[in-house]
């Protein structure tokens, strides 16, 4: 009922706002596909209302906050600290909306007959110190690893949750986007990659770690070990009833859970 009454103050809001005007979101790859459901959802609603969504990076969502060249700046990561100081000299006061959360399912090929590592083990495979499937009851061939690039937010929780902060092997392969480690999995049958739940599809294979399956209920339930946040990011909290007020609050009515569950990922509280 709750949520409800939220859907209906939200619905006012966006028949009062009558004029012209814009937002613009950029960040994480991960989350911009909530923030692109959401932008379609709002503009629906209000076609007034101009909402752009680009997929730069998690650091570039950041920065986009701090340079206001952006008005959301979506990450699938907590912003840092250096981020928070460098933000404060600019008079900027940026501030979390938790949108979602978030599974970081650990990607084989669909032929790979492994289909359970534990955390310590992924962590081995990215050091380096295990190289070949043979090692843990696969085929005979060398490990592929595949990795989010370094300004990525999904990088930074494969870092924080899996790696320790421990140095991935040099030999390992750096791609720009969630999707991108998708691709090169489902086409190499000896690789190993990570992505967010919402990437997971029939062309790859999702692995259990430490012997719980990644999904909306284990990530939920905080049983899968390696899970985080996503997080909206503005300057200071926006004025209620505004575009942007309404657009980043999406997420607590009824149909923003439906959307954020329908493309993959987990609410934040369930309707």
């Amino acid at each position: 009922m709750k949520l409800k009454f939220i859907t209906i103050l939200m619905l006012i809001g966006f028949i009062q706002s009558s004029h012209a005007d814009a937002i613009v979101v950029d960040g994480s790859t991960t989350v911009g596909p909530i923030a692109k459901a959401f932008a379609e959802y709002y503009m629906a609603i209000n076609p007034d209302i101009n909402v752009t969504v680009s997929e730069s990076g998690s650091g570039n969502g950041a920065k986009g906050v701090m340079n206001k060249t952006c008005d959301v700046g979506a990450m699938s990561r907590p912003m840092k600290n250096s981020e928070f100081s460098a933000a404060a000299e600019k008079g900027i006061q940026p501030v979390a909306h938790v949108v979602a959360l978030d599974g970081l399912p650990i990607l084989v090929h669909p032929s790979n007959p492994v289909s359970d590592l534990t955390v310590e083990q992924v962590r081995s495979i990215f050091k380096g110190e295990i190289t070949n499937w043979k090692e843990l009851g696969g085929p005979n061939k060398s490990i592929v690893m595949v990795s989010r690039d370094t300004n990525s937010g999904t990088y930074e929780s494969f870092a924080k949750l899996v790696m320790n902060k421990e140095k991935i092997t040099e030999n390992c392969e750096y791609v720009g986007s969630n999707g991108a480690i998708r691709q090169r999995v489902q086409s190499t049958p000896s690789a190993i990659g990570y992505a967010g739940l919402g990437f997971v599809d029939r062309t790859v294979k999702a692995l259990k770690v430490n012997g719980i399956y990644p999904s909306v209920e284990t990530v939920q339930s905080g049983e899968y070990p390696v899970a985080r946040p996503l997080f909206f990011y503005t300057d200071t909290y926006p004025a209620m009833g505004t575009p942007l007020y309404q657009y980043v609050n999406i997420y607590l009515s009824e149909d923003g859970q439906e959307i954020v569950e329908e493309i993959g990922f987990v609410p934040v509280t369930m309707y």
